[in-house]
């Protein structure tokens, strides 16, 4: 009885309180994407005036998808499945990177 009175509660409690109200803002997507994908850098300012600095760069193997590809895979079991149908359909084996690189160019 007491369970069904709280899960009450909750869902009459807004997500948000009206002071974190953005939608009357208008945000870009994608807008630090590129950014993003170089690596980044954040400064820590302590209160004894210290400043820590960290930088940030995608974890080797880390990948990132396209918004307009991410839409057909929501997690990375979906991805891996879809790239190991297409290893399958491959002629060769791996690709070193310098052949890569080179593919992309054309």
């Amino acid at each position: 009885m007491n369970k069904e009175k709280t899960e009450q509660v909750r869902a009459e409690e807004p997500d948000m309180l009206p002071e974190y109200d953005f939608s009357d803002k208008k945000g870009v997507r994608g807008k630090y994407y590129r950014a993003y994908q170089q690596g980044h850098t954040v400064r820590i300012y302590r209160a004894d005036g210290t400043v820590s600095i960290r930088y940030f760069t995608l974890e080797d193997g880390a990948v990132m998808i396209d918004p307009d590809v991410r839409q057909y895979f929501p997690n990375s079991n979906a991805v891996n499945t879809a790239l190991r149908s297409l290893i399958a359909l491959a002629p060769v084996g791996p690709v070193k990177g310098e052949a890569v690189a080179k593919s992309r160019r054309l």
